[in-house]
């Protein structure tokens, strides 16, 4: 197994030994999938994936869930590092940034010979991230990712004890005010009209963006009117 940045040797459950909390997984496509989010994505966008990773599988072992026969912690790695891909250098815009990186991990998938079932999964868990209200009805990865996404950016609170959240953090900190997800998020929706269909979180995210500056620019306006 590889080790987190602050993790020794595993050597119990999660809640009994909080270092065990940041053991990755190790193997070839845990490898590959950590090593493509590496190379192509920022660092805060590179550790919100890891963390994100860390928290669904803490939210598994605190439901109970690491023996449910549809847990399988080398796609939940995978799908949690990889759910990002679509805001890094290889995704070129011509589709929401979740399908695009949905797209990406399942090339990565399919280059280490995972099962087709197993790699729609995967697809799904990705492409659906962001989709409350749908992403906790399509199974347990999608489930997992997508709520250890939202632990991860604050839009869950509750749902794993507040000393493991706290130990993730401490090993895969997050910076006072970083924007790199939402900036990411605005960049990739910026790039075509395909990247940010209405009703997606792109374009939402566009729409604020493009708000906030005219406002910004017509607040400059009246205050050089007025010198």
């Amino acid at each position: 197994m590889a080790l987190g940045p602050l993790s020794a040797a595993r050597c119990g459950p999660y809640r009994e030994d909080m270092n065990g909390i940041l053991v990755l997984p190790d193997g070839p496509l845990a490898r590959a999938s950590l090593e493509l989010a590496r190379s192509s994505e920022s660092q805060p966008i590179l550790d919100h994936s890891i963390r994100s990773f860390l928290f669904a599988r803490l939210l598994a072992e605190h439901e109970g869930s690491l023996n449910d026969a549809a847990y399988d912690e080398d796609l939940l790695f995978a799908a949690t590092v990889m759910h990002d891909l679509g805001l890094g250098e290889h995704a070129r815009g011509g589709a929401r940034f979740e399908v695009e990186g949905a797209d990406l991990a399942a090339a990565v998938l399919r280059n280490h010979r995972i099962a087709e079932a197993d790699i729609d999964r995967v697809w799904e868990a990705i492409a659906l991230h962001s989709s409350t209200g749908i992403a906790h009805r399509r199974g347990l990865l999608t489930y997992l990712t997508h709520t250890g996404v939202f632990i991860d950016v604050g839009r869950i609170t509750d749902a794993i004890p507040e000393r493991a959240r706290q130990e993730v953090f401490t090993a895969y900190p997050r910076p006072a005010g970083d924007r790199s997800i939402g900036d990411a998020i605005v960049a990739h929706a910026m790039r075509s009209e395909a990247a940010a269909p209405p009703g997606s979180l792109g374009f939402e995210l566009l729409r604020q963006h493009r708000e906030a500056n005219a406002v910004s620019r017509k607040i400059t306006r009246n205050s050089q009117s007025k010198e």
